[in-house]
């Protein structure tokens, strides 16, 4: 019967299981032979982690053995269903405690010959991966990788496994796609719903509607050059998480990710654009902490979801590749060299620092101030829509140079 595992230490644990895989032994012992009841005897799961958030999650299982599994999806309430062959959880349940995109985790043995592991999750998921793959010390380790998905999709897969079989596991959906002959764009608007962002120094007008009138802008802009192809994160005054914004992006197979903001400074006499690409080391104290607030955005949205303990960093998303980061850095030199002389700029408009919603690693990223609402001139601008049009023309304008280029030199 399975139930949420219950705190105790993982030797007390370990001796009660043993207690009951005695008592199967020797009711087994009596039916059939040795060799066939060798081959049920129950894998020892010795180690549990999971980590991620509500975009993407790792859950991952060791075992003494290599386990067999089979999977399936369930709805009311969504929910993943791992089977396994007989298996002994020997790890404490604190292990295995719910995080990211799964609200629930309860495991145990169904039988003599199996075990069954139950994911129930807080928004519709798919598995991008799930594997079992050899340990270099001890045993082996059963990988998956839950992506948040649509209620469509979801739906999809329900309709489409077969109980007889293990569910197909879709494959990530990420990597900028540039020989299908488009090329896609993630107009990202910062903020949305309870997350207001700053607000106007005037007007009060807040940030989160200033984005994402500029973003529609940006990308009805973007669809009329030949070649391109954008869509919008948020299509309306919703919440999203820094994640979701990524993980939406590498769905739609984006090529570039823009993030939209027009935030504040204690400074009232500062104003101007500035273009923001990622590193781990800001490039001044302004870009710091500019980055260390956006950073903030789902905390301050009451939706802040921990990765995970420090000992499991490594099973989080990949680090930003090293060529990313360079054609991040090329989108950003050419809006700079777009606005010059036609949008004002603050000095050094182009600027580094470690915004988490720059870190997909497989997507060049920019982050476009597009001024500052504390101060009232920047206010005044970035209201205006004859100006808002402008400014769309010369992004997509320098946007349509950097894909030329990348395709010319085949990137």
């Amino acid at each position: 019967m399975i139930g949420r595992a219950i705190g105790m230490p993982a030797k007390a644990k370990i001796l009660r299981i043993a207690r009951r895989i005695g008592l199967l032994a020797a009711l087994a012992i009596a039916t059939v032979s040795t060799a066939a009841f060798a081959s049920q005897q129950p894998i020892l799961a010795f180690a549990a982690r999971v980590a991620g958030d509500d975009a993407r999650t790792r859950v991952v299982i060791d075992f003494e053995q290599k386990p067999d599994f089979v999977i399936h999806y369930v709805d009311g309430p969504e929910r993943i269903i791992v089977d396994l062959s007989a298996s002994a959880f020997g790890f404490p349940a604190g292990d295995l405690a719910p995080r990211g995109l799964f609200k629930d985790i309860r495991y145990g043995t169904m039988g003599s010959d199996s075990a069954r592991m139950v994911f129930t999750v807080n928004r519709p998921v798919k598995l991008v991966m799930a594997e079992v793959q050899k340990n270099e010390e001890r045993g082996f380790r059963l990988v998956l990788d839950a992506e948040m998905t649509t209620k469509e999709q979801f739906a999809t897969i329900l309709k489409s496994q077969d109980w007889n079989t293990s569910a197909a596991v879709l494959p990530q959906d990420v990597g900028p796609v540039v020989e299908d002959g488009v090329f896609t764009v993630a107009v990202d608007a910062g903020h949305g719903g309870i997350d207001a962002g700053a607000s106007g120094a005037t007007t009060k007008t807040p940030e989160k509607t200033v984005t994402l009138d500029f973003a529609r802008l940006l990308a009805e802009r973007l669809n009329k050059v030949d070649g391109v192809k954008a869509f919008l994160t948020r299509e309306e005054d919703t919440f999203l998480s820094l994640s979701q914004r990524v993980t939406i992006a590498r769905q739609k197979h984006a090529d570039l990710f823009i993030s939209l903001h027009a935030d504040t400074l204690a400074q009232k006499d500062i104003r101007g654009a500035t273009i923001y690409t990622l590193s781990d080391k800001a490039s001044d104290r302004m870009a710091e902490n500019l980055a260390a607030r956006e950073n903030l955005s789902d905390q301050l949205a009451g939706f802040s979801i921990d990765s995970g303990p420090p000992e499991v960093a490594d099973i989080l998303l990949d680090l930003t590749r090293r060529e990313t980061q360079a054609f991040s850095v090329a989108l950003a030199d050419n809006v700079v060299k777009s606005f010059e002389g036609q949008v004002g700029l603050i000095n050094n408009p182009h600027r580094q620092a470690n915004f988490q919603v720059l870190r997909a690693p497989d997507i060049p990223s920019v982050l476009l101030e597009m001024g500052f609402l504390s101060n009232p001139e920047d206010e005044k601008l970035l209201l205006d829509e004859g100006w808002r049009a402008k400014v769309a023309a010369l992004v997509a304008d320098a946007v349509d140079r950097y894909r030329r280029r990348s395709v010319a030199n085949g990137g």
